[in-house]
C-alpha cells in the first residue's frame, strides 16, 4: 500500500490576466488555481494509491497564507491529508528555496514514503527545477517527463518522453517523478468532494519552525504582453487578383 506525496502550487489563473496600458499585464482582477501540471501530479498520486489497494496520498505545498484555498481544492481531488508551509514572504521564492523547504518538511513530517509526484513545471515560472532539486536533497532517484507510471515490487516503472521517442526506465523506491500533462485527465471535484475536503486533516508549518533561513528573493522588474501583428489583403477571385497574389509572393521572397 503506497504512501505517495503530491507537491503542488497555488498560482495565478492566466485566464483573468488582462492587457493594460502600454502592453503591461494587469493582475488587478486575477483569481488563483492549482497549477495545471500539478493537477496531473495529484491525480496520478491518487490513481497509484487506489491501484495499490490502499495507502495514502499526502499533499505538500509552500506559499503565502492566501494559498489555504488551494489546499482545500487539492484535498477535494482525492488526497487524504495535506501539509501547508505558510508565510507571507513565500510569495516570491525561487526554485531552489522551494525545493529546500519541501525537503525539510518531508524529512520532518513524512519519514516513510514510497513516491513523490511533481508536475512537469509550475504554471507560473515553469522553471522545471523544483522536482529534480527536491530529489537531490532527499537523496532519491528522479525520473522526469513521465507519461506512464506503475509501482511494482518496491520499484517504479515509467515511460518518459525524450527527444527521439519514449524511454522505459525502472528505479527503486522511494523515488521522485515529474509527470507530463498527458499522463492522465485530472478529475473535477463534485460538491461531495468539496464538503469532505473540509474535514480532512491539514498540518500548517510556519516559517519559524523551519531550520533554514528562507525569504522571497525573486523580483519582477516588468511584464508586458506579447503582440502579434498581421497584415492582410483581400484579393478578387479573378485573373487580376491571382496575378496580384503571385506578385506579392514574389516581392516577399516566398517564390521566385
Amino acid at each position: 500500500m503506497p504512501v505517495v506525496i503530491a507537491c503542488f502550487k497555488w498560482v495565478v489563473d492566466e485566464a483573468y490576466i488582462r492587457r493594460g496600458a502600454g502592453g503591461a499585464l494587469d493582475f488587478s482582477s486575477v483569481d488563483y488555481k492549482i497549477g495545471e501540471y500539478d493537477r496531473n501530479a495529484i491525480e496520478e498520486a491518487v490513481r497509484l494509491r487506489d491501484a495499490g489497494g490502499g495507502g495514502s496520498v499526502i499533499g505538500v505545498t509552500v506559499g503565502a497564507p492566501e494559498s489555504a484555498k488551494g489546499v482545500k481544492d487539492a484535498l477535494s481531488r482525492g488526497m487524504d491529508r495535506a501539509i501547508f508551509v505558510s508565510d507571507a514572504s513565500f510569495r516570491d521564492l525561487e526554485p531552489s528555496q522551494t525545493a529546500a523547504i519541501l525537503a525539510e518538511v518531508i524529512r520532518t513530517h513524512i519519514p516513510q514514503y514510497d513516491l513523490v509526484a511533481c508536475g512537469e513545471g509550475s504554471s507560473d515560472l515553469y522553471a522545471q527545477q523544483v522536482g529534480p532539486r527536491l530529489a537531490e536533497l532527499l537523496g532519491i532517484p528522479c525520473v522526469c517527463f513521465v507519461q506512464k507510471l506503475s509501482l511494482e515490487g518496491g520499484r517504479l516503472r515509467a515511460e518518459r518522453r525524450v527527444e527521439d521517442g519514449v524511454e522505459v526506465v525502472e528505479a527503486p523506491l522511494p523515488a521522485l517523478v515529474t509527470v507530463l500533462p498527458d499522463i492522465n485527465t485530472p478529475r473535477i471535484p463534485g460538491v461531495k468532494d468539496t464538503l469532505m475536503a473540509g474535514k480532512k486533516p491539514v498540518t500548517t508549518v510556519k516559517r519559524e519552525e523551519l531550520t533554514g533561513t528562507f525569504g522571497g528573493v525573486l523580483k519582477t522588474a516588468a511584464m508586458t504582453a506579447s503582440s502579434l501583428e498581421r497584415t492582410g489583403e483581400k484579393l478578387a477571385a479573378d485573373a487580376a487578383g491571382i496575378a496580384r497574389f503571385v506578385d506579392s509572393l514574389r516581392k516577399s521572397g516566398v517564390i521566385r
